[in-house]
């Protein structure tokens, strides 16, 4: 018998127990696999399922938002409003919100190993790029909210993209549309409908990751392309818990707002 995600999730809650056992168990209750995803990710090496993969990418992202917050020798009062700020958004349950605060403390502890928690996730993510955008957009996020992503924190940071194979180009991408969005956030009807600038049609086409000199047609694909790559479903067959499937739908939501933008602006019917 083949067992879904939800089912095998259930089962893992179960037989763990306590609280982390419990906690990723409820992460795990919608996973399920998808054979396409598991072919490409065939020849990275040995896999980890998707129990593993889920509570590595739940712990990875806990424990290196507290290395980073760490990076200066301290962490702020703002840092820790941040991380907190996080768990809200991904509308964490009190079981899970205790083990990312346990995680988040074992990342900012001097003893911390972040090269081998690198590889770790390396193992992890292999054949998951979406997985890996999706780890460094909520890493960013959080050092935006923390400090701005200044001083050590964007150095560490950077050294978590480049630990997961992400070209700086798409690191610079990923923290324009997130300063973007800090900035003023989505792109409500009312607001399009007072405001034409030149900036909100930049931004848009700063989120389609598509050149405003791009053709009609190649802007279609390119929001094609990333609905694709953000969409919930997808980064879910791939291994993302749960709980972090909020950050993806948001991300979609911003997507498909900003394709109606350059729709509205150019014409496009």
């Amino acid at each position: 018998m083949r067992w879904t995600g939800k089912v095998f999730g259930g089962v893992v809650g179960m037989l763990a127990g306590g609280v982390p056992g419990a906690a990723i168990g409820a992460l795990l209750g919608h996973l399920f696999d998808d054979a396409s995803a598991e072919q490409d990710r065939a020849s990275a090496g040995p896999q980890l399922s998707a129990q593993e993969t889920a509570e590595q990418f739940f712990r990875s992202t806990f424990r290196i938002m507290g290395h980073v917050a760490k990076s200066d020798g301290r962490v702020s009062e703002q840092e820790i409003v941040a991380a907190r700020g996080v768990m809200t958004a991904l509308r964490l349950d009190n079981l899970q919100i205790a083990v990312a605060i346990e995680e988040f403390t074992r990342g900012k502890h001097p003893a911390f190993d972040v090269q081998a928690e690198f590889l770790r996730m390396r193992q992890a993510f292999a054949g998951r790029p979406d997985l890996v955008r999706t780890f460094v957009e909520i890493q960013v996020r959080a050092a935006l909210a923390g400090n701005n992503l200044e001083g050590p924190a964007r150095k560490y940071v950077k050294r978590v993209a480049l630990a997961l194979a992400m070209s700086e180009f798409q690191f610079a991408q990923i923290e324009a549309v997130l300063r973007m969005q800090r900035g003023g956030g989505g792109y409500r009807r009312e607001q399009r409908q007072a405001s034409n600038s030149a900036v909100e049609l930049a931004n848009a086409y700063q989120v389609l990751e598509v050149a405003a000199t791009a053709s009609n047609e190649e802007i279609e694909k390119a929001y094609r392309r990333q609905l694709s790559r953000h969409h919930p479903d997808k980064l879910k067959a791939n291994g993302l818990p749960e709980s972090m499937l909020e950050h993806a739908k948001e991300r979609t939501q911003q997507i498909i707002e900003a394709w109606e933008v350059v729709k509205t602006r150019r014409g496009i019917t």
